[in-house]
């Protein structure tokens, strides 16, 4: 076989033998691997934090190391994609993401899970662009917005899968089986990769950006470390202070470089282009919310409401049973009354959803946890499908991969600042209202309420209830920062027809 790679428009015979329907299930299924990762370990958080003794924090940085590197290398992965070619890209990370997640089966502390979940990031940063800008960049028009529309519902429910799986395999094994499971589908996607995904890619893209790609990476890590980082260091403390104002630094200077190269991995005057814009916008904030979400609920219905893991993840599920209907409803809506309407809706469900949620105490019902996954799941499907669509039709077909990546960047910043934010600041409060335990038991406590909760008794409730302030502090947050968003996409798409 040739080991050039020629754009789709010179190999007709390809093209002609291209299976849609069998492409779409194999990238999504590559697609559902990468983004239920971020998500079903949330499950076994308690279970790891009694098996490590992992700190708050530590489990804060289990969760983000993934989402992290995910996130700090999609653009040069989409980029490499783009020029060497979106198949290669996706075997190379689908092999990536398979071989550290069966070495993280064998790991016994926090830092080995840390490291190996950084691991899975950089495989799962190949993969993601790669599936989307071979849709778009193979597809005809006619067959590109159903299958983006199905590659959006995929997006958006495979965390709940996620937890769903986790659930399961938890009841039967213990929390490295859940490793197990992206070996297993890493492996069936890799096979279906060789055997129906064409290659395409354009051998006229310039370099690499290499001098663009280090100063995005050390931006978003200064920033979401000491963010994580901040319940332990302090808010105000001399650290925190800096390490935020160096990822600014960082990320401003990330973008003037970027301003003034040649051949950029993105253009920052794209966003002029407000679709984009208001898209990027709104991927960033549904992410935000719902992995920031998910990291904290799981942890409350386990630890504070008491359910297993099986029944935690069941319990998400009119999270999902809302969001897919809503996700194939979005692009017939979008057309008729204008993607503007459409995202506010969306933004605006979001928004009500987490104000409901953040009302959960201790003794809540579960009545009052599905109240709030409903609009959430509605929310989130509705502004999914044109906030995608918004992103990867502002830049041409040769560079489907970077507008790919943007659109995956946005979610995967999105996560990792919303996990980043939202656990430090459900951390603080919850170590601050653990005031007046006894010193012997007060370390062990404030660590984490997976401990505190097994040294039972009046340490344990006071956890509780110290927890459900966290979890409300933050989601009243999460809220927020989503109506502050519904407002600047209003101001984006102001005058915009449907």
């Amino acid at each position: 076989m040739s080991t050039m790679t020629l754009p789709m428009k010179s190999r007709p015979k390809a093209a002609a033998a291209l299976r849609p329907g069998a492409v779409t299930a194999v990238v999504c299924l590559a697609l559902a691997a990468v983004v239920a990762a971020m998500s079903s370990l949330n499950v076994a958080l308690p279970d790891i934090a009694r098996a490590t003794h992992a700190s708050q924090t530590q489990l804060a940085w289990i969760i983000d190391a993934y989402s992290l590197v995910f996130a700090s290398l999609l653009l040069p992965a989409g980029a490499i994609g783009d020029r060497y070619g979106r198949r290669r890209a996706l075997i190379a990370g689908l092999s990536i993401f398979g071989a550290g997640s069966a070495v993280a089966m064998t790991a016994r502390s926090a830092t080995e899970l840390i490291g190996l979940r950084a691991v899975l990031g950089l495989g799962a940063a190949l993969v993601m662009p790669a599936t989307l800008s071979t849709i778009t960049g193979t597809f005809a028009r006619e067959q590109r917005t159903r299958a983006v529309s199905v590659w959006a519902a995929v997006a958006g429910g495979s965390a709940v899968l996620g937890l769903l799986s986790s659930g399961l395999i938890l009841q039967v094994w213990s929390w490295p089986a859940v490793f197990g499971l992206n070996v297993v589908l890493a492996a069936v996607a890799i096979a279906g990769t060789l055997r129906f995904v064409p290659e395409s890619a354009d051998p006229d893209t310039p370099r690499l950006d290499r001098g663009g790609a280090v100063l995005a990476v050390i931006g978003l890590v200064a920033l979401v470390y000491s963010i994580i980082e901040a319940p332990s260091q302090g808010w105000t403390s001399t650290r925190t202070l800096a390490g935020l104002a160096a990822g600014l630094v960082v990320l401003v200077g990330f973008i003037a470089w970027e301003r003034r190269h040649r051949a950029p991995m993105i253009d920052p005057r794209v966003f002029a282009h407000r679709g984009l814009a208001a898209g990027s916008l709104t991927i960033f904030v549904q992410f935000f919310a719902l992995f920031g979400f998910i990291f904290i609920v799981l942890q409350y219905l386990q630890l504070i409401r008491g359910d297993s893991g099986l029944l935690s993840a069941v319990s998400m599920l009119p999270l999902a049973a809302a969001m897919l209907p809503a996700t194939r409803l979005a692009p017939a809506l979008a057309a008729r009354l204008g993607t503007r309407t459409t995202l506010i809706a969306g933004l605006a469900l979001i928004a009500a959803a987490l104000v409901v949620l953040a009302q959960l105490t201790a003794v809540s019902g579960y009545w009052l946890v599905a109240a709030g996954l409903i609009p959430l799941g509605a929310g989130l499907g509705l502004a999914m499908p044109p906030a995608t669509s918004g992103i990867t039709s502002a830049l041409p077909a040769s560079r489907q991969g970077v507008g790919s990546a943007l659109n995956d960047l946005s979610r995967e910043v999105g996560g990792a600042v919303g996990i980043a934010v939202l656990s430090s600041l459900l951390t603080a409060t919850y170590q601050s209202h653990l005031a007046g335990l006894p010193a012997a038991q007060a370390g062990r406590a404030k660590s984490s309420v997976a401990v505190a909760t097994h040294l039972g008794g009046a340490v344990a409730a006071q956890a509780q209830h110290a927890f459900a302030d966290g979890m409300h502090l933050a989601l009243l947050v999460a809220a927020g920062v989503v109506l502050a968003v519904a407002l600047a996409v209003a101001t984006l798409l102001r005058g915009q027809q449907a």
